[in-house]
């Protein structure tokens, strides 16, 4: 028994997480069965090699094949829940989950209004069954044209107005590069007008600068983020301002933006006082989840449980809920943390 049991066992918080990159390969094969799409594998183990990075259109190319098979609203509701079962075996009592609803919309002709209804069943059944709790963020693909990105924003401020559908926020998502995130300053300047929060990603593949652009957007938080070391005023201001940053480290890896956990950003961020949150992005893509996350770069950078305590108590404080809420998750967090630190450290 030791830090790794206490990891394992510790309430958790995570923040960055894609539903549709959260797809295990027994869903994909069930649901691609259901619908007879056809697969480059057709059991788990194939699944899970051609899960494995090679390319981004490799990565697309797996993303979108995912979102083929989430033909029905009932598809996405048995999604949110096999999530959410997960993450209540790693303990991980809260979930911001990020999901793209234009593109099941346009693609499958499923409204807004079937899939938020798919998410908040979901939810109830692993609030009832678990304990365990999630909120949206319906994210805008940058890809896509300005148009299209208001019709998601408005989808959001619609339904933002009605707090049982649980929505924490408007996001963007997406390929970075050629994409930066003023393209849809409309969606957002309207979101935040009518007091929905924003969560962009940026500083992933795009650098310092796609930072400072989702900063200025009104970014309560900013997804990834890492690129920001490369800019020390950046750095500082993300200091002062103390705008957590939703770190992924092992996606960061697989998608090449560091060689190596020992040269991520992530602990020269915390050294500097950045506020960081721990996240894993598209777990089942990239062979990891949340506790794994806390597990490799605990021992990759000699983390001790204080501070594993620190970056789930930064996800808790940084959720976007209301201040009652806040404090409702952050004592029942802190009390798990001492029933565990009890059992496993003495």
């Amino acid at each position: 028994m030791g830090l790794r049991d206490y990891i394992i066992n510790v309430p958790k918080v995570e923040l960055h997480v894609h539903l549709e990159g959260s797809m295990p390969p027994e869903t994909l094969l069930e649901l691609a069965r259901k619908h007879q799409i056809s697969l480059p594998a057709n059991t788990v183990s194939g699944v899970n090699e051609w899960f494995k990075f090679v390319d981004m259109p490799h990565f697309v190319d797996i993303y979108i094949t995912i979102s083929n098979c989430l033909q029905t609203a009932e598809d996405i509701e048995q999604l949110a829940k096999d999530f959410l079962r997960r993450q209540a075996e790693q303990n991980v009592l809260y979930t911001e989950i990020t999901y793209t609803p234009y593109t099941h919309y346009h693609q499958k002709g499923i409204s807004f209004r079937e899939q938020l209804n798919a998410l908040n069943r979901a939810r109830v059944w692993a609030e009832a069954e678990f304990g365990v709790t999630m909120r949206y963020i319906f994210d805008i693909a940058r890809e896509v044209p300005e148009d299209i990105g208001l019709i998601t924003a408005q989808w959001v401020i619609d339904a933002y107005q009605n707090p049982e559908n649980r929505i924490a926020a408007l996001g963007l998502g997406g390929y970075e590069i050629g994409h930066p995130p003023e393209k849809h300053a409309a969606s957002f300047a309207a979101a935040r007008e009518a007091g929905v929060p924003i969560v962009l990603h940026a500083g992933e593949h795009g650098g310092p600068d796609s930072v400072r652009g989702a900063i200025a957007l009104g970014s309560q938080r900013i997804g990834h983020g890492v690129r920001a070391i490369e800019d020390a005023y950046l750095v500082r201001d993300l200091v002062e301002m103390q705008i957590p940053l939703e770190i992924s480290p092992t996606s960061n890896l697989k998608l090449k933006v560091f060689p190596s956990l020992a040269e991520h950003a992530i602990q020269p961020l915390i050294e500097a006082g950045v506020n960081v949150t721990l996240n894993s992005d598209d777990p089942p893509m990239f062979n990891t989840t949340l506790t794994d996350e806390f597990l490799q770069c605990a021992d990759t950078f000699g983390w001790s449980a204080d501070q594993v305590d620190d970056l789930i108590l930064n996800a808790a404080r940084a959720a976007l809920i209301s201040a009652a809420e806040r404090a409702a998750l952050e004592e029942r967090i802190l009390t798990g943390m001492a029933m565990v630190r009890a059992e496993y450290l003495g």
